[in-house]
């Protein structure tokens, strides 16, 4: 049986849990603006013990280069003072030493953590993706959802040690060093801090452009994704057409516009780092000139003259890193931008995971349409007017009609791919809404159009979503789907390679994997879609004999266009344009359906010429009413 707890959590109309982002302030660049560190340290805030460690040992590798200038500047007092000097040129020696090695353990800790962040994030964004709802899948093309989940995430690895702990190391170096320089002399530290003001203006002027340029960047890297994966998923096709310019026109275009705007960026890189070089030469030439008019008018010594000097060049470093973490963390603020889009699309609860098969025989489920009202996503027309139908539990259940007619979409909806507009679809006499999703799917086998195989081997086809199945459940589908002969004469058997999306496979085959795959679910529902389409007419007959055979334990519901596969039906239901035209047996459908009749007609199963003697019997009708 279902599970009946409800999928409340989940309804179209609940509100996600990300929904309370809000949008992005334009204008300020990312380092200024509340929303950009509330989506950082949402993926920094698991690893901030890690952090805290390498961040620290970072620190004091930098603290303890500070101490250097000082004593540089006592040995240059010694030197003039003619004193020894080795003691002070061993603790110098020794400070750089602690210095590099500290600094390189804080700086492993790091890229760990950064590979780390990565990591989470990836893995957060593939079970959002695989757990998306399917309307949601819609709106962003799956090149793009690729891009997201690679190139996007693959920028999170600066989050940490650019963005976040070179900003705090960073700041705090920089006040450490302009204290010290304060001590050494105040109006030296007045006439640097001047200068690295006025640098620091004209670089804040440039980040938010620079955010702008890195989110276009990587969504032209996300366009030529989608192109990739639209050329690639035709390959065949495009080759037949001979379209391979034409692709490759729509794919490079991606690539220009991210070149154009990845050039931009290291324009405005480039531009930052002119600034900083000037504005510490500026800063050093107005250094040494008020310093050199102090130390001929003996406000200060030639020593200190010295170490306030190496301070300035001890500021490059910090004023450096403080410049590169606001031009990163603009960087990644795009891409954060980018993968908290695609994590507040609306997903569906996780299944648990799948228990070991059992071959208890199941009771076939009944299915009800009650007014059912659909329409896609957007502003599409509508799919379904309200259409109503059963199909008891046992039995096969066939659906024809004209393409367009809303056929498909009926397995859509049963299997809650997309929620209906109004109307109630129910199994079991219970909305579908209620049943806990996987358990609803976990009773159901379905067979798409167009039968699809993954990379792999035919082993793995047949179970996926079923890791547990023993050689004798899977030896009973391969001769129920009469794979047989053909698992027989590949040189693996069932472990043979299919390629890339089934290719080493005819059109015939991959259906009959994909039904071989439904029927090892041992369902209480089939929903078998065009599943003959590419079958020759040897095929089709044993298929429809598995069909038949199954009926008994398996509610079967099958759309066709190929009226012989389901002429032996226990009922057909005829659809026209979103609607219920008719419902009967293939006999009675002959004689009372016209739509029906031609189907039948066109597909040389009724003859022309009774086709022509019913239709001239309903034109004498029409005549003969008032």
């Amino acid at each position: 049986m279902l599970d009946t707890a409800p999928d409340t959590a989940r309804r179209p109309d609940a509100k996600d849990e990300h929904d309370d982002t809000p949008p992005h302030e334009s204008g300020r660049p990312a380092i200024l603006r509340a929303d950009a560190w509330r989506d950082m340290l949402r993926y920094l805030r698991p690893q901030r013990r890690r952090i805290a460690l390498g961040g620290g040992l970072s620190l004091l590798g930098g603290f303890s280069g500070l101490i250097q200038p000082v004593i540089a500047k006592s040995v240059v007092e010694d030197l003039e003072a003619r004193s020894p000097v080795m003691a002070a040129l061993i603790a110098l020696t020794a400070l750089v030493l602690v210095s590099a090695v500290v600094g390189a353990i804080g700086t492993f800790i790091l890229m760990r953590v950064s590979e780390s962040v990565v990591l989470s994030t990836r893995r957060e964004v593939i079970r959002r993706v695989l757990w998306l709802r399917v309307a949601e899948t819609d709106k962003i093309p799956p090149g793009d959802l690729m891009s997201r989940a690679t190139a996007d995430t693959t920028l999170m690895r600066s989050a940490v040690t650019t963005a976040i702990v070179e900003t705090v190391n960073g700041a705090v170096m920089l006040v450490a060093i302009l204290v010290l320089m304060g001590f050494m002399d105040w109006v030296l530290l007045l006439t640097t801090l001047a200068v690295v003001l006025l640098g620091g203006v004209l670089v804040a002027t440039g980040l938010p452009q620079l955010e702008s340029a890195a989110r276009r960047a990587q969504e032209g890297v996300a366009e030529l994704s989608t192109a990739l994966e639209r050329a690639l998923g035709t390959f065949r096709t495009i080759k037949a057409s001979g379209a391979e310019e034409s692709e490759a026109e729509v794919a490079e275009q991606g690539a220009r516009r991210a070149w154009r705007h990845s050039l931009k960026v290291a324009r405005l890189d480039s531009l930052v780092g002119a600034f900083i070089t000037v504005t510490i030469q500026v800063a050093f030439l107005a250094v040494l000139g008020v310093g050199g008019a102090r130390v001929a008018s003996g406000a200060m010594s030639l020593g200190s003259l010295i170490a306030f000097l190496l301070y300035l060049f001890y500021l490059v470093p910090p004023l450096g890193a403080l410049v590169t973490a606001m031009i990163r963390f603009n960087v990644v603020a795009a891409a954060m931008s980018r993968v908290s889009e695609l994590l507040r699309l609306r997903t569906e609860p996780e299944s648990p995971a799948p228990a070991r098969m059992t071959h208890t025989p199941s009771t076939p489920a009944s299915l009800t349409f009650e007014d059912v009202v659909f329409r896609y996503p957007g502003d599409g027309p509508v799919v379904h007017h309200g259409i109503s139908f059963e199909v008891p539990a046992a039995g096969m259940t066939a659906f024809v009609g004209p393409s367009g007619a809303g056929k498909s979409t009926v397995f859509s909806l049963i299997e809650r791919f997309y929620e209906p507009e109004s109307g109630t679809v129910r199994l079991d006499g219970q909305d579908i809404r209620d049943l806990e999703l996987g358990a609803l799917r976990a009773a159901i086998g379905y067979v798409e159009q167009d039968a699809p195989v993954l990379a792999g081997t035919i082993r793995d086809n047949l179970c996926i979503g079923m890791p547990y199945v023993d050689e004798g459940e899977l030896r009973r589908v391969v001769d129920q789907a009469r794979l047989g002969e053909l698992v027989g004469r590949l040189p693996h058997g069932l472990d043979t390679q299919v390629g890339h999306r089934g290719t080493k496979l005819s059109g015939g085959e991959r259906q009959r994997v994909a039904v071989a795959r439904a029927l090892l679910r041992r369902p209480r529902l089939l929903l078998l879609d065009e599943v003959t389409s590419q079958l020759d007419a040897r095929n089709e007959n044993a298929l429809r004999e598995v069909i038949t055979g199954i009926t008994a334990e398996t509610t079967v519901v099958v759309v066709a266009h190929r009226l012989s596969t389901v002429s032996t039906a226990d009922r057909i239901v005829v659809m026209d344009g979103g609607r219920i035209r008719a419902v009967g047996t293939h006999e009675e459908l002959l004689s009372e359906d016209a739509l029906y009749r031609e189907l039948a007609a066109t597909q040389m199963l009724l003859p022309v010429s009774q086709l022509e003697a019913s239709a001239a019997r309903a034109s004498d009708t029409l005549g003969e009413r008032p």
